[in-house]
């Protein structure tokens, strides 16, 4: 094959140019004057016109905590009633919590933990290496037990 012997595979498609004579007389199918009766109009998307109407962001947008650091790591969340499952005088651990069954381990480790106060105690247990609330310390104490 020669570069002569090319020939395109669709055929080209041009406007319609009206105006130029026949059967479309005076003002062509354009209506009267203003600006798209015009020749070389084309008239901007009207969408474009709405979206440079709308503010800029700016700076981290609105909860500015999870834009700027990504990599924080968050505690998995366990409820006081969770812990009713463990054995009365048990040390309540992110390691204790995984052999239990209660957590899943992230990345073959034991997550840290947050322990919060959804729920009844009874047995007295003692929690370390884990984040506490308020009202799930005030249970655990309650229950005889305690948090270090």
């Amino acid at each position: 094959m020669q570069l002569h012997e090319l020939k395109p595979t669709s055929p080209k498609k041009t406007a319609k140019r009206i105006g130029r004579g026949g059967k479309r007389g005076k003002t062509s199918g354009k209506g009267h004057k203003g600006q798209k009766a015009r020749a070389g109009n084309s008239s901007r998307p009207e969408m474009r016109e709405i979206i440079k109407k709308l503010p800029k962001l700016r700076g981290h947008g609105v909860n500015r905590a999870r834009t700027v650091n990504p990599d924080r790591v968050r505690p998995v969340v366990i409820n006081v009633s969770a812990l009713e499952a463990l054995e009365a005088g048990a040390t309540v651990t992110p390691k204790t919590l995984v052999t239990a069954g209660l957590l899943e381990t992230k990345k073959k480790r034991a997550p840290q933990v947050k322990i919060l106060g959804n729920g009844n105690l009874t047995k007295k247990l003692v929690v370390e290496d884990c984040q506490v609330s308020k009202s799930a310390k005030d249970k655990i104490e309650a229950a005889g037990g305690s948090v270090k």
